[in-house]
């Protein structure tokens, strides 16, 4: 029951729960820290002047406050308020459970009362320092809360339990350890204090001795004080009203609000959400098991992994001391890169074992938590919270799949050191003359007609010549970096197509391929010039080359971006744009160049003219969400365009297209939004986190809005808070300047605040944070916002 102690603690003084009141979003909070964290709203706040004007409707008035803190510009928490012009300021405090707590504006008066029954002053408010949603009191102040009498006996019983041995309540100096206890007088007694205060004649001969441990279980189960209405405080809970969700009276349904509602008898709704919950708990309780198993597995993973590593080491070390001694360097160096998968494995590990033991320990405590609660015999009471428990273990439950439950790291090396083709060519350095040589592989044939680019990607085909009678084991495709730099290599395989992506917008590349078998490699095929995406005020059209369905070209990132990645690609038709302006050259103009009469494949792109108006400089790419490296709780539609989310904590998805020069602009339309949350939009990295609020860690820059105003953040620090938000219907706009290095934000074709980020340089792909309450869609080759591309003419 360890475990469960979690539950039994006040957010606000860290303590056990004291008189605890259940608010009206199902947290609770001891009478006491409610009284302390409370705070007095301007008259035009308050019930009666909100019923006065019309608008107040409920008997609790939620406020809709300012989710910027009152003490930092740059604080994007929430919190009460801190104090209005009337009162000053007083600094906000911290709980031992690390919930922010605002005292009192102004301070309370003063009076005979205990602070738990003292008046509230009038116009109060309140806010859940759990999930800090606030609301205005009524008349009835703290009273017009109830009392969480299930989980004053849940404490009740787990202090009981954690006490030491039970003592003599009749010893007058140190307390004996009692050895029975009376039924009848509800007294525990030691030996001698039976005998002499209580013995077995008389009318005491009838009285029912038990042991202390039995006795202690006796007084749990004795009955306790039947609930009261809070509306009508000498009549008893009586029914249950559906509509509601809560225990009534017999008054509250002849002429209180409840009586146009549904009721159901009292004992009947008890019976049948404690099966609820009864049910919801076997889920959980499987969930839990698993959890356990999983953990024993990830423990036995360190031990195999260091295993493995050791294993390892050793095949190594073996193997370099095979070498000379010119390879001992070399040997250090594999050796590091051991040595760094393997703390990088145990990190991926431990990570995931500190992870699922919080989360079973917690899911363990609400278990238990559950289970107490289930025994407690007070309908009434048991009803206040069963709904909000039923919730809290069906969404734990939820957090328990979608992989959860899987290994992020194999025990297993994916590495290997192959020595025998460096041995036997050292070996065979002194003979190579003595053997006959075998040829090498044919120079390979580009495919000019398969050959194509689309946006930022490029794809190459090839082939061997018709007569070549030597095999090829593989081809080496190589690229330079678009500035007429080296030639790198970016495929080294036995396919003959290739797909490569991340490249730069409006860049020229050259491309070449060549053979390799077990005798050498094959000259270098002719150099084909390939031209990127971009856009200019001329008129464009698109030609379609057909690439065969059953070729599957391979895709990869390309090597001047921070990633490397080799995946397979299954395109159904390529496209490249082709522009009638004389200072751009494509690949349809490099193809007819190269099919030109003795065109030796290399072909440079006249001089570029100054271009001044900012749409010249747009690189126009079309591109959807990309699911692969989406986080698995992100709901995709509309071929990838639209997206949600299935939790209520923010994920982020990325854009399956990067950026690392030119100016890029795209939009998200709003399809829905409910109850007001926080969606982020902007850029990112490939490697960012996926799992919280865009900007939340340095891998991203973002803007986050609400229905009112929005914030810039990047590494959790908030700044440029800006008035006005977005609804459904909204259109937000994201701007990425990379020949300025800024990004800008716009709603609905206005600027959003100043220019949001400055000095950005690298790689970025674009991305969005949400929560199941977002659902956005994706519109990319739009026109940049006049008032942008005005300023950017003028500068």
């Amino acid at each position: 029951m360890e475990e469960m102690e979690e539950e039994l603690k006040c957010p606000v003084c860290g303590s056990f729960y004291r008189e605890p009141i259940i608010l009206p979003c199902s947290h609770n909070i001891c009478q006491a820290c409610a009284r302390n964290i409370l705070v007095q709203t301007p008259e035009s706040e308050s019930p009666q002047s909100r019923r006065a004007s019309g608008s107040g409707v409920s008997d609790y008035d939620y406020l809709d406050l300012d989710k910027m803190s009152l003490y930092s510009e740059a604080d994007s928490g929430y919190g009460s308020y801190g104090g209005f012009a009337s009162a000053p300021t007083t600094p906000c405090q911290k709980s031992p459970n690390g919930v922010r707590v605002f005292p009192p504006a102004m301070p309370p008066p003063a009076t005979h009362l205990s602070p738990a029954l003292a008046p509230v002053p009038r116009n109060s408010c309140i806010t859940c320092p759990q999930c800090h949603r606030s609301l205005i009191l009524d008349d009835r102040g703290l009273r017009g809360f109830p009392k969480n009498r299930v989980l004053e006996g849940v404490i009740d019983r787990y202090q009981q339990s954690k006490a030491a041995a039970l003592k003599c309540q009749l010893c007058e100096k140190a307390p004996k350890e009692a050895t029975v206890m009376c039924e009848q007088c509800d007294v525990f007694y030691c030996d001698p204090c039976r005998l002499r205060c209580h013995p077995p004649r008389g009318p005491l001969a009838k009285h029912r001795l038990v042991p202390p441990a039995q006795g202690r279980v006796s007084r749990r189960l004795s009955p306790r004080k039947v609930s009261t209405c809070t509306d009508h405080e000498l009549e008893n809970h009586s029914m249950y009203c559906v509509q509601c969700k809560m225990p009534v009276c017999y008054q509250c349904l002849e002429e209180g609000k409840h009586s146009s509602h549904e009721v159901k008898a009292l004992g009947a709704m008890w019976k049948l959400h404690k099966s609820q919950l009864s049910q919801a708990l076997n889920g959980l309780s499987d969930r839990a098991k698993e959890a356990k198993e999983f953990l024993v597995q990830l423990r036995n993973m360190v031990q195999q992994i260091q295993e493995n590593s050791v294993e390892f080491e050793a095949c190594l070390v073996a193997q370099c001391d095979a070498l000379i001694d010119a390879l001992n360097r070399r040997k250090a160096q594999l050796l590091a890169r051991v040595n760094k998968e393997h703390e990088h494995k145990l990190k991926v590990v431990r990570d995931q074992i500190s992870h699922c033991t919080v989360k079973l320990r917690q899911t363990t405590g609400l278990m238990e938590y559950c289970l107490e609660v289930i025994k407690e015999n007070d309908p009434s009471g048991f009803l206040q919270i069963s709904d909000a428990l039923i919730r809290r273990v069906h969404l734990t439950e939820d957090q328990w799949g979608k992989g959860t439950l899987t290994p992020r790291m194999t025990t297993d090396f994916d590495l290997s050191l192959d020595n025998s083709p460096l041995l036997q060519s050292i070996h065979q350095l002194d003979f190579v003359q003595m053997k006959t040589s075998s040829p090498v592989p044919a120079t390979p044939i580009l495919q000019l007609e398969e050959c194509c680019t689309h946006n930022n990607s490029a794809t190459l085909s090839w082939k061997q010549p018709p007569l070549s009678t030597v095999p090829a084991e593989g081809y080496i495709l190589e690229l330079d970096d678009g500035n007429g730099g080296q030639f790198r290599e970016v495929y080294v395989g036995k396919e003959t197509m290739c797909t490569v992506d991340g490249l730069h917008f409006n860049s020229t590349y050259n491309a070449r391929i060549k053979a390799f078998n077990k005798t050498g490699v094959s000259q270098y095929s002719k150099t084909l010039v390939l031209q990127t995406s971009e856009d200019t005020d001329s008129e464009e059209q698109t030609v379609p080359f057909p690439v065969p369905s059953e070729r599957l070209p391979l895709r990869r990132m390309s090597p001047f971006s921070s990633t490397l990645n080799l995946q397979p690609s299954f395109p159904r038709r390529s496209y490249f744009d082709f522009r009638s302006s004389p200072h751009q050259l494509s690949l349809h103009s490099s193809l007819q160049s190269l099919n030109a009469p003795g065109c030796n494949f290399e072909t440079q792109s006249a001089p570029y003219s100054q271009l001044v108006d900012i749409k010249k400089l747009l690189a126009v790419a079309w591109f959807a969400f990309d699911p692969g490296s989406a986080h698995s709780d992100i709901i995709f539609s509309n071929d990838n365009l639209t997206v949600t989310c299935s939790s209520y904590d923010d994920r982020v998805v990325l854009g399956k297209t990067g950026f690392s020069k030119g100016v890029h602009y795209w939009e998200l339309t709003v399809d829905r939004y409910d109850n007001h949350p926080d969606p982020a939009f902007g850029v990112a990295r490939i490697n960012v986190m996926k799992d919280v609020m865009l900007g939340k860690d340095d891998k991203a820059w973002a803007m986050y809005v609400d229905n009112n105003r929005s914030w810039f953040m990047h590494n959790n620090s908030h700044t440029n808070r800006t008035e006005g938000g977005i609804t459904k219907g909204a259109t937000i706009g994201v701007l990425l300047d990379l020949n300025r290095k800024t990004l800008t934000f716009f709603i609905n074709d206005e600027q959003q605040g100043p220019i949001a980020f400055e000095n950005v340089e690298g790689l970025f792909f674009p991305a969005v944070s949400l929560n199941r309450n977002v659902q956005v869609t994706l519109h990319t080759g739009v026109p940049v916002p006049d008032c942008y591309s005005s300023r950017a003419s003028i500068a």
